[in-house]
């Protein structure tokens, strides 16, 4: 099974030809090998989401989604090559349960959640809101954690972990993204068994970087976040083959201001 995540930046945009040489996520996702694909960021309601991708539901994908109570924000989904059996929009608090941040299916034996965090703003209440909606997510993943099935948590998770998933991480030890409080609520998920498949398998380097800056020279310079997470339950990490950053050849190939992130499992 090949699972990617994708921060889309609005769906409507993405999909949208740009150049002749960019002609938007269309034609990666007509080519892409990937069994289950975790959208954020749609900025889309179910109808509009449905007809941005409609190429690919003729193709004969799956979808489901989570459309946002907000006109232009937020907006989950997942794509499947197999049958959605399944699905719960939301994580378990009813303060997020219409906020188009969180979708969990089960498709092809697997439950799979493509989750959206709040950016955050260090010190506000969009900060107090961003760390309630991470111990709403954190609940739900221990109920995923103790169920007996393979499960991912896919997303943007807006927390860059450690020095290593952020390159100007000096720079920001302040702000919201990496904050010691947000690093250390990662560290204790990832210890109740939870398992960052990537980094096991590109450990004790900077990046694989997912995210970067429209503005200035970040892309071409790597400076990048690596905020684009896989989260495997035990018994699925531990089948974890590859992972890799679809990272574009050049800036004006992008068609998001993330990169999507792909993870095949045996």
């Amino acid at each position: 099974m090949i699972v990617t995540t994708i921060n889309v930046n609005g769906i409507r945009a993405a999909v949208k030809e740009r150049s002749p040489e960019n002609q938007g996520m269309l034609p990666w996702l007509k080519e892409t090998e990937a069994d289950v694909i975790c959208l954020q960021e749609t900025r889309a309601d179910d109808e509009q989401l449905a007809e941005a991708l409609a190429p690919a539901l003729a193709d004969g994908w799956h979808l489901a989604s989570a459309d946002p109570h907000l006109k232009g924000r937020n907006g989950v989904a997942v794509l499947s090559r197999r049958p959605i059996t399944r699905t719960l929009i939301g994580p378990g608090a009813d303060e997020f349960a219409a906020h188009g941040r969180y979708v969990e299916v089960d498709t092809g034996g697997v439950t799979v959640a493509s989750v959206y965090f709040p950016t955050g703003e260090a010190d506000t209440e969009r900060q107090r809101e961003k760390e309630r909606f991470m111990a709403a997510v954190a609940a739900r993943m221990a109920v995923l954690r103790d169920a007996p099935r393979d499960a991912v948590v896919c997303g943007d998770w807006n927390v860059c972990h450690t020095e290593n998933d952020l390159k100007a991480w000096k720079a920001n030890q302040k702000k919201a993204g990496f904050l010691p409080s947000e690093r250390q609520w990662l560290t204790d998920l990832l210890a109740t068994g939870w398992v960052d498949v990537v980094r096991v398998l590109h450990p004790d380097v900077a990046g694989p970087y997912s995210w970067w800056s429209w503005r200035g020279k970040a892309f071409d310079n790597d400076a990048g976040w690596r905020i684009d997470y896989q989260l495997a339950n035990r018994r699925l990490a531990d089948r974890v083959v590859s992972a890799r950053v679809e990272r574009a050849d050049a800036y004006a190939l992008r068609w998001s201001d993330h990169a999507p992130v792909t993870v095949e499992y045996a």
